[in-house]
């Protein structure tokens, strides 16, 4: 037979007619010299994966297909779920009982890749995560906690909330309360302007609340000045004499503008004046 005819391997040179090779890269090698150049140790008994056996791997790992197990119960894992924990290869079984959580309600494993719901450290099936009042599942709508329960908005509105006497709807978060009433932060208003009043300073008459500006426009005196409202609300000083009334600022001599506050002062029809223009006119 010529050089050109003939078949051998590629690393030792020995004939392949009639015997088995394995075809790398264009390259054929007889088993013996593939195992020993290309194959990959199994991870559990650590001899080489040969040509005729399944090499099964999983990231950078391989094992014989017969030594593909589980680390604790030793069930074949081959075509199986698993999970991988330090090193170690686990059926979901094993897995679930050794590191899964456990539901609050049922106590039952959760199973790796089925839905749960966690809350503060605690976990749940997603079924088994109910609204304590109607024991309807929530999943991921909102809700609320109270005492050792959790409630669906509805529910917890319906057992728990404050109604908003302005708009008759559940106070769920924050509230004001004016004369032992509750209301929403964005209710309370102003009766004149409606502004809101929540963080401000307000008073009131005839129960109903009112801003400064809008109560000192509407109630307060008017001072003879300026003409502007007079209130003490803001801690305002004013002179009040014959029914009329100023700022302080504004009790002045009609005709210098001198200060009468603390002076004495003359009157000349509706003229304030102090005792020297009085003299004078």
């Amino acid at each position: 037979m010529s050089a050109t005819e003939r078949f051998d391997c590629h690393y030792c040179k020995d004939s392949l007619l009639g015997n088995k090779y394995v075809m790398k890269e264009d390259t054929q090698y007889c088993t013996k010299c593939y195992e020993s150049l290309f194959s990959n140790c199994c991870d559990a008994c650590t001899l080489p994966i040969g040509c005729n056996s399944k090499d099964l791997s999983y990231k950078d790992r391989h094992w014989h297909e017969q030594c593909f197990k589980c680390a604790k119960c030793s069930r074949s894992l081959v075509e199986k779920a698993f999970a991988a924990k330090e090193d170690q290869l686990l059926c979901t079984e094993c897995y679930s009982h050794e590191y899964s959580s456990k539901c609050t309600t049922c106590k039952k494993t959760i199973m790796p890749g089925s839905r749960k719901m966690e809350y503060k450290g605690s976990s749940w099936h997603e079924t088994c995560f109910q609204c304590h009042r109607c024991q309807q599942p929530m999943g991921t709508k909102s809700f609320i906690p109270k005492d050792t329960g959790y409630f669906c908005v509805p529910c917890f509105e319906k057992q728990f909330a404050y109604q908003c006497c302005a708009c008759k709807k559940a106070i769920t978060t924050g509230g004001v309360t004016y004369q032992e009433k509750p209301w929403h932060r964005d209710c309370f208003l102003c009766i004149g302007c409606k502004k809101p009043l929540s963080g401000q300073r307000f008073t009131s008459r005839e129960n109903f609340p009112y801003c400064l500006d809008c109560f000192s426009n509407l109630y307060a005196k008017k001072c003879v000045g300026c003409t502007k409202p007079i209130t003490s609300l803001a801690g305002a000083k004013y002179i009040s004499f014959e029914e009329r009334q100023w700022h302080s600022e504004c009790f002045t001599c009609t005709l210098c503008c001198v200060s009468l506050v603390g002076r004495g002062f003359l009157t000349q029809r509706d003229d304030i004046l102090c005792t020297d223009c009085g003299r004078e006119k």
